[in-house]
């Protein structure tokens, strides 16, 4: 999910693998955070913008509210399978796939992204107001914030549209696929939806 280090080195990157076509740009929960940036700073890059369960805002304390208290202490102090047991601890036990998931990852590789997340000042809504791009964005009902946020991106930028996800949580953003896929689609071929 997140390399760092080793396991970094070689991966293509920069515009010789990709040309220079501007090219569609996708983000999952903590991704739409990197698609949101990279549309605002490098718009020449980004063709179209689609985020599942995202926001632009700062997230200072919004991930200890998704996960559980101390789970950033947990990962720093004991590695991934610390902050896999803080859910059960938390009363929170992960799924077996999402549990797989995480022990799978570098837990310094997480602690950095997740310091970084916490540090970051997200975008002003002015700057995202200038996203013009065609921009497809979906959440939960049952992720309130990241649904208020999605919703509001929507209204300020000029092409874009929001599609809420009846039932889901932030961690239930893409199960069942098929009414995500039902939306993304037809945006990613430059089809309007006709329901």
């Amino acid at each position: 999910m997140l390399p760092h280090g080793p396991a970094r080195r070689g991966r293509p990157r920069g515009p010789r693998h990709g040309g220079d076509q501007p090219r569609a740009c996708r983000g999952l929960l903590l991704g739409s955070r990197v698609a949101f940036s990279l549309a605002a700073t490098s718009p020449g890059r980004v063709a179209s913008l689609t985020t599942l369960g995202g926001t632009f805002r700062p997230q200072r304390g919004e991930v200890e509210k998704v996960f559980f208290s101390g789970y950033l202490d947990a990962l720093r102090t004991g590695g991934v399978q610390a902050f896999v047991d803080g859910f059960a601890a938390a009363g929170r036990p992960l799924d077996p796939g999402t549990r797989a998931a995480f022990l799978a990852n570098d837990g310094a590789a997480l602690a950095a992204c997740f310091t970084a997340t916490e540090e970051d000042p997200g975008l002003p809504e002015a700057v995202v107001a200038q996203l013009a791009l065609p921009a497809l964005l979906m959440a939960g009902t049952r992720d309130r914030a990241r649904l208020a946020d999605s919703s509001l991106a929507a209204e300020l930028m000029p092409r874009a549209r929001f599609v809420e996800l009846p039932g889901r949580t932030h961690a239930g953003t893409l199960a069942p696929a098929a009414p995500v896929l039902d939306e993304l689609v037809p945006f990613l071929l430059g089809q309007p939806r006709t329901s």
